[in-house]
């Protein structure tokens, strides 16, 4: 019973180290996080911006307004599509990295992997449009080979933000699904092409079964990343291209709506909460 005591002011001790943590994420992150929240409830007036009333009428806006739910169906629609353009290029990637069995080899892909990162969007973003220009490098590129006579556009649609948010998403995908398929072991494979399997056919039958979970959580972030990117549909897809980004901003610092800007951030929020958790779940479960 004496040791009981030591043992339980350790831990107390221990506990109270992650205090002043957990005071500086209520004060900087949660504490603006509620305040959005009350705001996204009020109404807004050209005059006083809020009246401090409580009203879900903005929730009602944003689903039921056919603007609102065609800038949402085309946000989700881009944000699928970039996963999944995602995911078919992140997987052979990571499976590739994952399989190397020199270990300095290894890390420098990863670092290759990682470098894009380190730049911002906004950097990346002015990059693809020197790339995607209609003076560009690939316009320029393909007229040379004589693929096309004249040049195309390429910037300000659809398909360049895709491409813009493929480049931003894929090292995301590639870390966390080298991380899932480092967990399978390769005697697995071993034991499929003994069976009289291809390495492909084993790949498939195999190791895409079992990094199902890590494959489902790299989507996820994949998905909620591209939901929420400003920089990328602003200078990629120009004025035209509207997404939940650029227009949560349009809404809170042209408009000043900040009641409606935060009922679209609230929105946003929610869906990136729910991919979180449920990658989270997938990730927590085990591989074999």
């Amino acid at each position: 019973m004496a040791s009981a005591a030591p043992r339980d002011s350790r831990t107390w001790s221990g506990s109270s180290l992650v205090v002043p943590a957990l005071l500086l994420v209520a004060v900087f992150l949660l504490a603006p996080l509620a305040l959005i929240l009350r705001y996204s409830f009020d109404k807004y007036d050209p005059i006083k911006l809020m009246l401090g009333i409580f009203s879900i009428d903005n929730y009602i806006a944003a689903v039921t307004d056919p603007f609102y739910q065609n800038v949402l169906a085309t946000t989700a629609k881009i944000s699928a599509l970039s996963t999944v353009v995602v995911m078919l290029l992140a997987f052979p990637v990571a499976y590739f990295i994952s399989r190397v069995e020199s270990q300095r080899v290894r890390g420098w892909l990863m670092i290759l992997t990682v470098l894009p990162l380190l730049l911002g969007n906004a950097v990346r973003s002015a990059a693809w449009m020197v790339v995607m220009g209609t003076k560009g490098v690939a316009n320029a590129f393909m007229i040379n080979i004589g693929l096309i006579s004249e040049p195309i556009k390429i910037l300000y649609t659809p398909t360049a933000v895709v491409i813009a948010l493929v480049s931003v998403l894929l090292p995301f995908a590639i870390i966390t699904l080298q991380s899932v398929i480092d967990s399978i072991p390769t005697s697995l494979e071993e034991a499929g092409q003994s069976l009289g399997h291809s390495p492909f056919r084993t790949v498939l039958g195999v190791v895409l079964p079992l990094s199902t979970p890590g494959v489902v959580a790299a989507a996820a972030i994949c998905f909620a990343l591209a939901m929420n990117a400003y920089a990328t549909p602003v200078l990629i897809g120009g004025p035209t291209m509207q997404m939940m980004g650029p227009v949560v901003y349009g809404q809170i610092a042209k408009a000043n709506n900040w009641p409606f800007g935060s009922t679209l951030a609230c929105i946003l929020m929610a869906v990136t909460l729910i991919l979180t958790v449920l990658s989270t779940r997938f990730l927590g479960r085990k591989y074999f």
